[in-house]
């Protein structure tokens, strides 16, 4: 009887766990309290169509999320916005996935918004509209149980390289450059670029960059802390193959864990001390007697 009794209540702290954090993860920053009407917004946004947002999801575990709209070296449309949010949404519910690339067609990776679709919606409560959209949807692509890499050729301007904030690692291929234009457009980012960029570089590079609007080379994001690595080949399939190669070494194992893995820094990340220690707590309750656990107590591994 003891071990279907223990089975069970492991069953039932991992699906408590699970929802908890799926909560915590779908949490919006924003609702109608913040005057933020979400249906309405994306409404507005379909109407700027053009370029798609496209997901494959590899038997290996690992998404990739090409931005699609190489005429206007992939910048984001009212409609990629919107088709963004449900990739995010496809992806918070691929109970198998452990990494995810994201890359731009055409060997760019994005220039930030159409102009165009920000043309017309240049009144303030829009704007905020979107920055709120985006904010939303970004937080969500962070907080994904997912390893994630922007895989960087070509561009990431404006919106591009504030999407580059929202992975994990960045990778960049010859040639590539990431630059926060949004001073040249008497901007600052809207899209949570400037939050993010602060963690990853702080805050006297993340000044330089946005008061700048300084070009960073491969060279310059590796001395920053910006890119993990650049990769040697600027061919788009062939820096695919080599982002996917590089990725590799950190989703090799059981979903579970690389999962586990993530959400734990996610919250030391986000979280105050003692709800971040609460939630690894729970989440190793999740893993602890799980089956790659108990697999490795057999196995009963030397360190060496």
């Amino acid at each position: 009887v003891f071990p279907e009794m223990a089975l069970a209540l492991w069953m039932n702290l991992l699906w408590t766990t699970k929802k908890k954090i799926l909560q915590q993860r779908r949490l919006s920053l924003y609702n109608g309290a913040h005057g933020y009407e979400e249906e309405l917004i994306k409404k507005k946004l379909q109407q700027f169509s053009g370029g798609s947002i496209n997901l494959s999801k590899e038997d290996n575990g690992i998404g990739i999320l090409t931005l699609n709209n190489p005429k206007l070296m992939n910048a984001f449309t009212g409609s990629m916005m919107v088709e963004l949010q449900e990739r995010v949404t496809e992806l918070e519910n691929w109970k198998d996935g452990k990494g995810l690339i994201i890359h731009g067609a055409g060997n760019t990776f994005c220039s930030g918004s159409d102009l165009n679709a920000v043309k017309e919606i240049s009144n303030s409560q829009d704007g905020m509209n979107m920055c709120m959209f985006m904010q939303n949807t970004l937080t969500r692509l962070m907080r994904l149980p997912l390893i994630s890499v922007a895989l960087v050729q070509g561009k990431a301007f404006g919106g591009g390289a504030e999407l580059t904030t929202a992975c994990d690692f960045r990778l960049m291929t010859p040639g590539s450059e990431i630059r926060f234009v949004h001073k040249h457009m008497g901007l600052v980012p809207g899209w949570g670029g400037a939050a993010r960029l602060v963690r990853i570089v702080g805050s006297g590079a993340a000044l330089q960059l946005l008061g700048g609007a300084a070009r960073v080379d491969p060279e310059r994001a590796l001395s920053l802390g910006l890119a993990e690595d650049t990769l040697p080949s600027a061919d788009e399939s062939a820096a695919l193959g080599e982002a996917r190669a590089w990725l590799s070494q950190y989703t090799e194992g059981p979903a579970a864990v690389i999962r586990a893995v993530k959400n734990v820094v996610t919250a030391g990340r986000e979280l105050p001390l003692e709800a971040a220690l609460r939630t690894e707590k729970d989440i190793f309750g999740t893993v602890w007697g799980g089956p790659a656990n108990l697999q490795a107590l057999v196995r009963r591994p030397k360190h060496k």
